[in-house]
């Protein structure tokens, strides 16, 4: 879910194109993709009321991490109730069968949308139904959770981390987080059994680039320009993970020319090896009601994780792949029981942030 993959093992590599100009302009200065960053991810608005009320909810919600960026969802806003449906076209068929990333997706914006409407002074009863998430909203006293805060500065961090242990003290207000009934949530910190998980991670990854017809669904979702990513709002934008910015035309070329197994699976590696650890989520039952749980599960983590500077980022190749999600289950001790979410974590740098869509465009008219 939420992928993560940077297209090119090193920048380095674009040296070869010295005679094309290629630009690092997003995030940068009063306009263009920083603005628009800037009016995304502002503080909550504590004096929105009724109408303006509801569409900062959505606003909020659409912050949560989703697969590739598809933004997956649709908002419908009546008085005291918002509805979120799941956005059909906006599905990866490929990497996601199943909408198994697209329930998570799902579960997460529903869990920014409950923390946000508590810090408005609305007490959010969420229902969950396999074609909709509705959540009624009643006054309350304001409650502001230290995780509201966190819904502007959270993101998947595709970088290298500095390596260093996480304290215990800190870990276990992670697994505190976590916690939501039927989801479970597995750690590794130790080396032995982190290097386990990067073997799967691995097989997964190498699965995944061998595969074209994965490889044609993630390419068509890389934002490979600034222009390109304003344009549509979405997609996984190629400069968030340190590489230049560059023409489409050349992305497509070299994405398709520079992208080797080696290559990525020594990235992904040096990654996860620079990680304090891996967190394992883990649901009860493989369907959307138990991955809408998930996803829920995961955004309180995340969130607390960003509150506490820490970083996050999705390392999910060894469940998208069915044959070594199943070796993975085993190696995990889970029985019949399918892991949902991999994900690493530590102290690391900020990365520059993506875009989501204007809530205009996703909110039915």
């Amino acid at each position: 879910m939420h992928s993560r993959r940077e297209f090119i093992g090193s920048a380095a590599l674009f040296t070869a194109f010295s005679g094309i100009a290629i630009t690092c302009t997003a995030c940068a200065g009063d306009h263009g993709y920083g603005l628009a960053l800037r009016s995304l991810r502002s503080p909550l608005d504590d004096s929105a009321q009724d109408g303006a009320l509801l569409k900062e909810l959505v606003r909020c919600a659409t912050l949560a991490p989703n697969s590739h960026n598809t933004q997956p969802w649709n908002f419908e806003l009546s008085p005291g109730a918002i509805s979120i449906r799941p956005d059909l076209s906006r599905r990866t068929p490929v990497v996601d069968p199943d909408d198994h990333h697209l329930w998570v997706s799902l579960g997460c914006a529903t869990e920014n949308l409950v923390l946000a409407a508590a810090a408005l002074g609305k007490h959010a009863d969420v229902a969950f139904d396999p074609q909709q998430v509705r959540v009624t909203l009643d006054n309350t006293a304001a409650v502001r959770s230290p995780l509201v805060n966190a819904i502007f500065r959270r993101q998947s961090t595709r970088s290298d981390y500095d390596g260093q242990p996480i304290p215990n003290d800190v870990l276990r207000q992670l697994e505190r987080a976590a916690s939501r009934e039927g989801v479970e949530l597995l750690l590794f910190t130790e080396r032995p059994k982190a290097e386990g998980v990067i073997d799967y991670v691995l097989k997964g990854n190498s699965a995944q680039i061998h595969d074209a017809a994965f490889m044609r669904e993630l390419k068509s979702w890389i934002r490979f320009n600034e222009a390109d990513a304003r344009a549509t709002c979405d997609g996984l934008f190629s400069h968030l993970t340190g590489n230049p910015t560059l023409p489409r035309w050349l992305g497509n070329i070299l994405f398709s020319m520079l992208l080797s197994e080696k290559s990525d699976n020594d990235k992904c590696a040096r990654q996860l090896r620079s990680s304090a650890g891996v967190a394992v989520f883990v649901g009860n039952r493989a369907d959307p009601a138990n991955w809408f749980e998930v996803g829920r599960a995961y955004e309180n983590f995340a969130l607390a994780a960003t509150a506490l500077d820490v970083r996050t980022a999705f390392v999910n190749q060894p469940v998208e792949v069915p044959v070594v999600r199943a070796q993975f289950a085993q190696w995990l001790g889970l029985g019949a029981r399918r892991p949902d979410l991999v994900v690493r974590f530590g102290r690391g740098p900020q990365m520059p942030y993506s875009l989501r869509r204007p809530v205009a465009d996703v909110v039915a008219r």
